[in-house]
């Protein structure tokens, strides 16, 4: 394929650009590229991009990615003469993540996965595009029993028929597109394995627990956990998530899937504490039936992330939770709750 100019900055598309995770890789992207942010804003808010519009190295463009586009043909795109340089990278991060809402996004999720995947590799192919895809933890299966750490070279075990399956057996689905296009076409593409994220710009009210215990603690609601006392998870914060996908997508060689999260496991409840610890607050603790999107899921090993990225979590989960309250204070009426 001929070399394909650029001009100025590498050209970057986002989709799902305008959700929790998506908002945050486009303002990191900012510093070094024009940002093409592509939302259909189905999960995702334009306030999580509001700040993002003024400036010019940033457009947005509403639309499906699971429908196929030109991306030459959007007027806004011609400052970045997309018809000429095309795109050096694509960041694909759209899929539906309410655990509250996830039986009504099940079409959504499972094109997202599947055709939405195929019609940005279908991209990346025609400029030959670098592309890093948003996996999940998910493709591992729940929790096995032990403290055992989960590395990349794990098979996992998922119900392909399960209730989930949209989104579990999706993400493994969109991992062999992936692959495939590799393997036929050449292309560059990273795989990360996200597990749980937290940090703001996460939307209220959609089972996500962290953001609503934060805003419940500061009213003094019930800070409700969609499980029993011994519900354990890992919590990544938001900027050690995305600065491990820009040194993913930026790496010199291709560490092939990469586990991408806090190896540290912790209650709920003690999170949840912690919380209204912070807050100085009256709330209590109330436990509900467990949702079937909210699951234990394994502990990362991140070794990986370590010898090949020289990544690791730093932002330690009282920072981040601090950080969380005081965005709650300032942006508690623009956050979205249902």
């Amino acid at each position: 394929m001929p070399k394909i100019p650029i001009f100025e900055k590498k050209n970057v598309l986002v989709t799902g650009g305008a959700g929790f995770l998506g908002s945050h890789v486009c303002e990191a992207l900012l510093k070094e590229a024009k940002v093409i942010c592509m939302d259909n804003l189905v999960s995702g808010s334009l306030q999580n991009i509001d700040h993002l519009l003024r400036y010019p190295d940033f457009v947005f463009i509403k639309h499906d990615v699971n429908e196929p586009f030109d991306l030459a043909k959007w007027p806004e795109l011609a400052k970045f003469k997309v018809q000429f340089q095309g795109l050096q990278e694509i960041y694909h991060l759209a899929c539906p993540t309410s655990p509250k809402d996830f039986d009504r996004y099940k079409i959504e999720t499972i094109k997202a996965n599947s055709t939405g995947m195929i019609t940005v590799m279908e991209l990346a192919a025609k400029w030959h595009a670098k592309v890093l895809f948003a996996s999940s933890s998910v493709v591992y299966g729940p929790r096995p029993k032990g403290d055992s750490f989960i590395a990349e070279d794990a098979q996992g075990v998922v119900n392909h028929l399960s209730p989930r399956a949209c989104y579990d057996e999706g993400k493994r689905f969109a991992e062999t597109t992936a692959d495939t296009y590799r393997a036929v076409y050449g292309l560059d593409v990273r795989i990360a394995r996200i597990f749980r994220t937290y940090g703001p710009r996460q939307k209220l009210g959609i089972g996500e627990m962290m953001p609503d215990f934060v805003v419940n603690a500061l009213e003094g609601k019930p800070l409700e956990i969609y499980g029993d006392k011994n519900f354990r998870t890992s919590l990544c914060y938001m900027s050690d998530l995305v600065d491990g996908l820009l040194k993913l997508m930026n790496a010199e060689h291709n560490p092939g899937p990469v586990n991408l999260g806090s190896d540290q496991d912790i209650l709920l409840a003690d999170v949840a504490k912690k919380i209204i610890e912070l807050t100085n607050s009256s709330s209590q603790i109330v436990f509900k039936p467990r949702l079937m999107f909210m699951t234990e899921l394994p502990l990362p090993s991140i070794v990986k992330a370590k010898e090949d990225l020289g990544w690791f979590p730093i932002v330690r989960l009282e920072d981040g939770l601090k950080d969380m309250i005081e965005y709650a204070r300032g942006q508690k009426h623009l956050l979205g709750a249902k």
